[in-house]
């Protein structure tokens, strides 16, 4: 009961703390009017839900986590036929990839290279299981009130529709991507779950040393119960985030970065110490899921893809050399990345697995 009880409750606040993390990436990215097709409780697969502002927001079975689908954010050069495979599949409303090249003058491979980037855009919708063939349909279009009263129609998901300027058609449709963005818009996107994480530990830190309160032992060996006034907790909060971003930089230096990995959890312990954290009380969660969202955050800073970090250090590199990273080197970069994380798992998982079996327990 108690293994089915650590993976319950580590399930529930991580999977809560990186679906705000992921929050702030969509937050984030409709303030700069960037599209996002889907912000989903859980892992990707199958979900439910309903549509709301262009987004699919939803649930899927696999609980341990969320994600926000940022349209635009696929590596490398544009294909250079978006623009009129957008228009040639607006104005038929559905059509096959064949159809599609045939109507562009362009080879099949190409047209479902431009497709298929258009569906990642969310400019269109791409085949379903259902479809015999790589069958593409032009989106519903649903105006506003007031898009209605200025003379736009509503549209149908397959519904032919005229295209006047299919250049205009593009640049609205561009304009909604990641990649439109200037460079620091891009990166405030990247940066926004690790701040949302940052800032929900901060209030979990108000909430823990200003209304609850916490004993502190004065220098006769008494125990006091105080309650911190809102600055003073704001600044613990931030003081811890310090140490953390003090241990995790640990890694980097050769003569620390081996302490380091024997002192970090991996998901196992995260359990473990969920579960004894649920059991000492009110107050102990508080300050497990805190300390938890500033790891989850600072974690993700690392420069290695695909972590926000990673993605951020790629940013750099191409705002500095003014080069795109063509999809098969972020592949490798994203390879190595996983591969280092296993191997870090690995090494973790058994210290937490010796650690339960000797009965040492977890720190704080």
């Amino acid at each position: 009961m108690d293994i089915v009880l650590m993976i319950v409750y580590a399930t529930l606040i991580l999977g809560f703390l990186v679906f705000i993390h992921e929050g702030g990436h969509y937050l984030a990215a409709r303030a700069f009017g960037v599209r996002v097709t889907e912000f989903m409780l859980g892992l990707p697969g199958p979900s439910i839900g309903f549509t709301k502002w262009g987004t699919k927001f939803g649930v899927t079975p696999f609980l341990l986590g969320g994600y926000a689908k940022v349209c635009g954010m696929e590596p490398g050069e544009m294909s250079p036929h978006l623009e009129p495979v957008l228009a040639a599949l607006y104005r038929r409303g559905t059509a096959n990839m064949e159809d599609i090249a045939a109507d562009c003058g362009i080879t099949d491979d190409e047209a479902y290279e431009a497709l298929d980037e258009l569906t990642e855009w969310g400019s269109i919708v791409g085949p379903t299981k259902k479809d015999q063939y790589n069958t593409y349909r032009a989106p519903v279009v649903k105006p506003s009130r007031k898009q209605a009263d200025a003379g736009m129609r509503p549209y149908e998901l397959g519904g032919a529709r005229p295209v006047h300027d299919a250049h205009a058609l593009f640049e609205s449709e561009y304009k909604q991507q990641y990649r439109s963005l200037p460079f620091w818009k891009r990166s405030v996107i990247l940066v926004a779950g690790v701040a949302v994480n940052l800032l929900f530990a901060v209030l979990l830190f108000v909430i823990l040393f200003s209304l609850i309160g916490v004993d502190v032992q004065t220098a006769a060996g008494d125990i006091r119960h105080i309650n911190l006034n809102p600055l003073q907790a704001i600044q613990m909060g931030f003081m811890y985030i310090g140490m953390v971003v003090q241990l995790i930089a640990g890694l980097f230096n050769p003569s620390t970065a081996g302490e380091v990995v024997q002192s970090t959890s991996s998901v196992i312990g995260i359990a473990a110490m969920s579960k004894q954290a649920v059991d000492m009380g009110l107050a102990s969660i508080i300050s497990f899921v805190a300390s938890i969202s500033v790891s989850l955050g600072i974690m993700n800073l690392l420069p290695i893809p695909p972590l926000d970090g990673g993605r951020f250090v790629i940013e750099v590199f191409q705002k500095i050399s003014r080069k795109m990273v063509s999809l098969k080197a972020l592949n490798y970069l994203s390879a190595a990345g996983m591969v280092l994380f296993l191997c870090f798992f690995l090494f973790m998982a058994n210290q937490d697995i010796q650690r339960i079996l000797s009965g040492v327990g977890f720190g704080g």
